[in-house]
């Protein structure tokens, strides 16, 4: 792979095009979902996707937030970033390691309303077999539509390893974009 296909595996990190859910009254709606991540490579912002991502048991009352269920599972092995041989190098220790590895995921552990729509949710960010704490910020609309982003230092999952541990090359941080559409969704 060259640099320039690495770089841009390395900067569209993740993105979710394909979402199933487990959740009564409200459910998702994939077309409208995706997770995105975006790094930068050389100064320049690449984009990726994944294909496939669930939230299994997913449960959310905006007027209860304090009893709700969210776990985001990630299949690693959807990520696309529109090239086979970058996708490919992906795939390999140094990056996602997702042959030994091949999901991700977050659980919310306790979720607190900051008021106007918008929650904070808390809990370990999982990848590569590293658990870490994570706080994820995220904004409900009336319509259904949850978004919002967080930041990962690849370092702390040991993306990016070996060759591509250069922050020069490959920039030291990976901002995640979510927005997932729900119908159903109890009102705010």
């Amino acid at each position: 792979m060259t640099g320039k296909h690495l770089a841009a595996v390395a900067l569209r990190g993740l993105t979710l095009t394909s979402l199933t859910l487990s959740a009564g009254a409200q459910t998702l709606q994939p077309a409208a979902s995706e997770i995105v991540f975006v790094s930068k490579q050389m100064g320049v912002p690449v984009e990726g996707r994944f294909k496939s991502f669930s939230l299994p048991g997913f449960r959310f009352d905006p007027r209860k937030p304090e009893a709700a269920q969210v776990a985001i599972q990630i299949d690693l092995r959807s990520a696309s970033m529109g090239a086979a041989d970058v996708e490919a190098e992906l795939a390999k220790p140094e990056w996602f390691d997702s042959k030994r590895q091949p999901m991700a995921g977050f659980t919310a552990q306790s979720v607190k309303a900051l008021g106007g729509g918008r929650f904070e949710l808390q809990g370990p960010f999982v990848l590569k077999g590293i658990s870490k704490p994570l706080a994820v910020q995220l904004q409900l609309t009336p319509a259904g539509l949850a978004s919002g982003q967080f930041t990962l230092k690849r370092g702390d999952w040991q993306i990016g390893a070996g060759e591509w541990a250069d922050t020069s090359i490959v920039g030291a941080e990976v901002v995640v974009k979510f927005k997932f559409q729900f119908s159903g969704m109890a009102p705010l």
